[in-house]
């Protein structure tokens, strides 16, 4: 029997910066985003700059409050969940 086995460190993906991880832990928190509604009846959410606290950054449109909302929500776990693997792979089952 032909047992393949490959391995691969996790140096060598590519490591976010210092920078990427301040956004990251900026956008997950809520406190930082806001909903505004535009001319057309839709609803924008926009995030606070990291470094400019008047400018606030565009990320999605969505037809309801409540759309918006989950949009935002969705963006905070997206990016609590890039902020776990900050420190590499997580172990997710071990074998006795």
């Amino acid at each position: 029997m032909t047992f393949y086995y490959q391995t691969s460190s996790w140096s060598s993906q590519p490591q976010p910066t210092e920078e990427d991880i301040k956004i990251w832990k900026h956008v997950a928190n809520k406190k930082n985003w806001r909903i505004v509604q535009l001319l057309n009846g839709f609803f924008q959410t926009e995030y606070q700059d990291l470094k400019k606290q008047d400018i606030w950054n565009d990320v999605t449109r969505r037809e309801t409050l409540e759309g918006a909302e989950a949009a935002i929500d969705a963006s905070i776990k997206h990016y609590e969940k890039k902020l776990q693997y900050v420190n590499g792979p997580q172990v997710v089952k071990t074998f006795k």
